[in-house]
């Protein structure tokens, strides 16, 4: 493992030494985003170095002649870096490669019903995380994230990705070593019961009803609210924001607080 380690760092210091990433699109690209315009200095150069190892070892392949150029490449790269910035990159080492198409795209797969008979299901989806395999994107939904509206199409996928670390995509990610599985099933669940009966009695929510899907849906939505909008997050499922806060070891909601005014 100290091998292992060693040569790790080393190859990241070479990375980070030889890339060249333009400042001006750098800092247009954070000025996209209202969870990357409250980073202060420390956080950018650690984004910074994030997105260039993440460039630099999963390829963002277009598909339906979508062209992919650097604007669309640090867009996907900053977003999906958010969350693990005061992590590590090993958190999204078990996936492979990014594929964005123009917009909405459908995903076929098979389903068995109880009867054992095999159904192809068709469904037209924004973003899908495949284990072990790859995120797919809508591009025309990827630019409609930053606007502090809740909705973001990478966090959600990157958040399943995290979620699958250790096994389906159920709304219990591996934890830190410091953090408790109780504590995190126990906010976690009564949030979500409460939320699915605030959608069965059609009250109207500042978080996405789509998070009354699963639990893992409920951890994904979560999750993009925790950065796209954290006071709402924080004054709906105090707990929630809590454990996410220490998950993800950030706390949004204080951040855009001290924040300078745009």
């Amino acid at each position: 493992m100290f091998l292992f380690n060693y040569f790790r760092g080393r190859r990241r210091e070479r990375i980070l030494r030889d890339a060249h990433l333009d400042d001006a699109d750098w800092q247009r690209a954070l000025n996209d985003y209202n969870f990357t315009r409250a980073l202060d200095v420390d956080e950018r150069a650690r984004l910074k170095q994030w997105v260039i190892l993440f460039l630099a070892g999963k390829p963002i392949y277009g598909a339906g002649n979508l062209n992919i150029d650097n604007g669309a490449r640090l867009a996907i790269a900053i977003q999906a870096c958010m969350l693990i910035l005061n992590l590590d990159l090993d958190w999204y080492k078990t996936w492979t490669e990014v594929i964005l198409y123009p917009g909405e795209f459908v995903a076929r797969r098979e389903e068995v019903d109880e009867t054992g008979v095999v159904h192809v299901v068709e469904e037209v989806m924004s973003g899908e995380s495949w284990q072990h395999g790859a995120v797919v994107l809508s591009w025309a939904d990827v630019i409609q994230a930053g606007q502090a509206e809740g909705y973001n199409v990478v966090i959600h996928e990157f958040a399943h990705q995290i979620d699958m670390l250790n096994g389906d995509a159920n709304g219990f990610p591996p934890l830190h070593k410091d953090m408790n599985r109780a504590q995190w099933a126990d906010a976690f669940g009564k949030a979500y019961e409460h939320f699915c009966k605030r959608v069965d009695d059609w009250e109207d929510n500042v978080i996405d009803d789509y998070a009354a899907e699963s639990p893992g849906e409920f951890f994904a939505v979560m999750s993009e609210a925790f950065f796209e909008k954290p006071q709402a997050v924080r004054c709906a499922y105090p707990d929630v924001y809590a454990q996410l806060a220490l998950f993800y070891r950030q706390d949004p909601a204080a951040r855009l607080a001290r924040a300078p005014v745009a």
